[in-house]
Formats: structure tokens, sequence, C-alpha cells
């Protein structure tokens, strides 16, 4: 399925708020805090020339987040950087005086962040990066799973001290019995969705999302022409979206949002032209992006930004997932999770449908670039999904940054 945006605020300028959010002094922020952070490196960014020719374009480059921070996702930018961005500001707050990442040492502020509570929902990945930016800290971190989050993602969690709580139903239902559970008890929620009152702390686990923006526009020889970037509430979408608007203008890439057939909140949302929460149905095999209602302020910045939305079945994203760990000719292996792919698996349906490469002018000169999200974040599942362990990827792949 593909929808062109027609929402009447599409092509105007970010909600001031937004704009601050994602701006490059935001981004600058974000980079120096990274500094700070054990770990800490820029990730590869890998052409795929063999690629772009099968798809009839002239280059695809692929941001691989597979490596960010020992997480494995690029979700370790967000929910461990607003932690950390919340317990800096608490303290300055009790103390009357301003604290950076560098002081994250100190006793004061480890006094503070000790009797702090974090607590979030996710489908895995967001989990273990507020997890890590708790331990990071000295904090406590409650992390709420629903059924679908396998036992591989949920012992991933565990590993970095938090304490898992189990959920009947989907991942909306975590959150909501994640926020519940905040309220009665003071702790403080650090969602990556965002709802009506809610959206400072999603907003700043966006802006930590834009550092793998300012890396790749370092990275690429020039500016992208075109971007497909996968979505669950879209938080990541807006945060790459957004932040290319501020800093290219009038020469952002078009931008296009692929989600789940099975758990399109954004594509439907964009049909009705105002937030709406889908029903739930079959589980999908892309179970990062398994949402069934769009953030609002994601929302607020694709009605904006984002020019079309459209959808991949299941057989298309495990296809993307093999396509990345055999590659053809000399183009280097990627190990995708199920939903590290899915911006791929929405190019290749766009390269191959003649009215959709029409609609968003992909052709022989386009410029694509893609976000691998994840890395086998549940290897027995990646192994079972490609036929291969992520080890064996790994070693055949050349890891060359572009």
């Amino acid at each position: 399925m593909f929808l062109p945006n027609r929402h009447p605020d599409h092509h105007r300028p970010l909600d001031p708020a937004d704009a601050e959010t994602l701006s490059v002094t935001a981004a600058d922020a974000v980079e120096r805090h990274l500094l700070h952070r054990d770990g800490h490196a820029p990730t590869p960014l890998l052409a795929l020339p063999a690629l772009a020719a099968e798809l009839g374009v002239g280059a695809v480059h692929v941001k691989d987040e597979g490596y960010r921070l020992g997480l494995g996702s690029f979700k370790a930018l967000g929910g461990s950087y607003a932690v950390i961005r919340l317990v800096l500001e608490e303290a300055g707050r009790r103390l009357g005086r301003p604290f950076e990442v560098a002081d994250l040492a100190t006793p004061d502020l480890r006094a503070i962040a000790a009797g702090m509570t974090f607590v979030c929902a996710t489908d895995g990945n967001h989990g273990r990066s507020v997890a890590q930016g708790a331990r990071l800290v000295g904090a406590d971190a409650v992390v709420f799973v629903h059924a679908g989050v396998s036992d591989e993602r949920v012992a991933a969690i565990a590993r970095f001290g938090a304490r898992i709580v189990r959920v009947a139903g989907t991942y909306d239902d975590s959150v909501a019995e994640a926020a519940r559970v905040a309220s009665e008890t003071g702790w403080t929620v650090v969602s990556d969705t965002s709802w009506p009152g809610y959206e400072r702390i999603p907003g700043l686990v966006m802006q930590g999302y834009t550092a793998l923006v300012r890396e790749a526009l370092r990275q690429l020889p020039a500016p992208p022409s075109h971007v497909f970037v996968q979505a669950g509430v879209g938080g990541v979408a807006a945060a790459v979206a957004g932040h290319l608007a501020l800093v290219l203008g009038d020469r952002r890439p078009t931008f296009a949002v692929v989600e789940p057939a099975r758990a399109a909140c954004l594509l439907e949302t964009a049909r009705a032209g105002h937030p709406v929460r889908i029903g739930h149905g079959q589980p999908t095999i892309m179970a990062m992006l398994e949402c069934y209602e769009p953030s609002l302020v994601a929302w607020r910045v694709l009605s904006r930004v984002a020019d079309a939305f459209m959808t991949v079945d299941e057989d298309e994203a495990v296809a993307a997932m093999r396509r990345l760990a055999r590659p053809a000719g000399r183009d280097p292996a990627i190990v995708a999770g199920e939903s590290g792919g899915v911006g791929l698996a929405g190019l290749v349906r766009a390269a191959a449908d003649p009215g959709i490469r029409a609609a968003l002018g992909l052709d022989g000169a386009s410029r694509v670039f893609l976000i691998n999200t994840e890395g086998a974040t549940d290897p027995e599942r990646y192994a079972a999904l490609v036929g291969m362990t992520p080890g064996a990827v790994a070693a055949q792949g050349q890891g060359v940054e572009a």
C-alpha cells in the first residue's frame, strides 16, 4: 500500500517546539554527550553499488546501527540519552547549579540518581537503552514488556539490572500500564511515544536519534535525494525527516515512511488526517515496529516533512534481511534484524512499482539513504529467518565505511 502525504500541513515549517528539539544546536548537544560514553564511535555507512544497479538508482547507502553503543540498535541513542539528561536536570534543580555529562561520576549527582526510578514500555530495544542509561547513572529501571517480546530480548534488558514486568496484550497495552504504574509510584516515564500532555521526554528520546543523521551527513559523498525509514510509533522517522528538513531546507530529500502492513498506524493516520489507533490483528515478524497508535510528536513532524507512507508485507521484510546477509557483487554483508531492513524492503517495493517509482521521482540518478535500525537483537530468530548465524554474516561482510 502506498499513500502520498496530502495533509494540509505538508511542506509547512516544523512546529517551533519540534524545530528546537531536532535542531542543529540540539544535535550538537547529543554529540557532546556521546563523547563521554564508553564505547561510542560513529556507526558505519556502507555503499551498496550492486544493489543500486539492480534497483535502477544511482546509489544506495545504509547506516548500520547494529554497531551502536553495544546495544545493537539505534535505540541506544534515545532512551539512555533521555535518562541521563533527566538526571542532570534533577540534580541541577536540587543543588542549584548546572551539571554536565562529565559530572556523572560525582557523588552528589549519583546520590540523586540513586533515588530515581525510570520506567518504560518496550518491544525490546528501547527498554535496553533506558536500562543502560539508568545503570550508567546509578538509578533504577523498571521495564514493561508485552506478550510478544521474546525471552531473548527480555534477558538482554535484564542484564542491565532492570526489573521486568510482563503485560498481557500489545505494545500499546504495555505503554498504558507503564504510565499507570508510574503515576501511582511517582516514577519517571521515559517513553519513545507521546500522548496528550506528555511530549517533552519523548522529544528528548527523538533528539538523541539526531546523532545518527549528523554522522550520516558527514559520511555521505553527497546529501541523499531519497530516504526510506521504517516506523513503529514514528520516532526515528520523525527525527531523521525533521533534522534533514532543518539542515537541508529546500534541498531536503523525498522522504518515505515504511511500516508493516499488519501494523500501519502512521499510514492510517495519514489517511484519516489525524492520529488514529488501529485494531490489533495478526502479529508481524517486524517485532520492533508492531505499534498500533502513533506518537503525537512524531506525527506532528511527519505530517509536515514526510512525503509518502507505505507498507511492506512479511515476506518482503524477510527478503530484505536475506538480501543484506547475502549481497550481490562486492556489496558488503549487513546483519539486519527483523525490523532493521524494512526501509530497504520499502525501497525494493517502490523501485519495482512504476506508479510508486514515478510518484517518488526515483530514477537512475537517485541517491538513496537507508538505516539498518537493528542488528540481530534476537540471534536465534535471526538465524531461523536468514538461514545463517549473525556471526557468519558479519564474517563475510567487508565492514568498510563508504
